[in-house]
């Protein structure tokens, strides 16, 4: 076989199986190939609740899959959760980043806000506005308004809040005396 029919083979489908590894396919051979349909490409879900990442969309937000949600983030801050499931469909909607401390001033503003029942808890840090509530749509832009205002009661630093259990269970492993073996413990005896 020679290089050309490496190249384009009859099929028009770059075959591989001639290259023990990615590394030994020639440049052109790899583009080929991607284009190709037998290379897995992933596909993005459709983004749940759109018309939130439009309204916050002066803050430059950045968003990251999680728990087969979408996080939004504003510089170094998570604010919202986008989600839209199958399962588990009352906590659909759009979650909101707080503490226990700001419940009582957020649900006078959105008496629909309640805990996450999939979390397991009967009270959350993180509250949803439902996606089922008659009023979802103006009530999730309002909380937009929030965070566009910078509201203190929306948002949290990743990590924030649970640095002193991590650091006693880093702390408790540093201080743990190394193990010995039982063959050495005799020879000190």
């Amino acid at each position: 076989m020679t290089y050309a029919d490496r190249i384009e083979p009859r099929s028009q489908t770059p075959d591989l199986r001639y290259y023990r590894s990615m590394r030994e396919v020639p440049d052109n051979i790899k583009s080929a190939a991607r284009s190709h349909r037998f290379l897995p490409v992933r596909v993005r879900k459709p983004v749940p609740h759109q018309f939130v990442l439009e309204a916050i969309a002066s803050l430059s937000p950045w968003t990251r899959p999680m728990f087969g949600c979408l996080s939004v983030y504003v510089q170094d801050r998570i604010v919202l959760i986008l989600r839209d499931k199958a399962t588990s469909t009352a906590d659909n909607g759009v979650w909101l980043a707080t503490s226990e401390e700001h419940h009582k001033s957020l649900r006078r503003e959105f008496p629909n806000m309640r805990s996450i029942s999939v979390l397991g808890k009967p009270v959350t840090g993180w509250q949803v506005l439902p996606a089922d509530a008659p009023d979802f749509e103006a009530t999730a832009l309002r909380a937009c308004e929030l965070v566009l205002a910078g509201d203190p009661r929306i948002g949290k630093v990743p990590g924030e809040g649970r640095g002193a259990g991590s650091q006693t269970r880093k702390s408790s492993k540093a201080l743990k005396k190394p193990q010995t073996s039982k063959g050495s413990a005799n020879r000190q005896k």
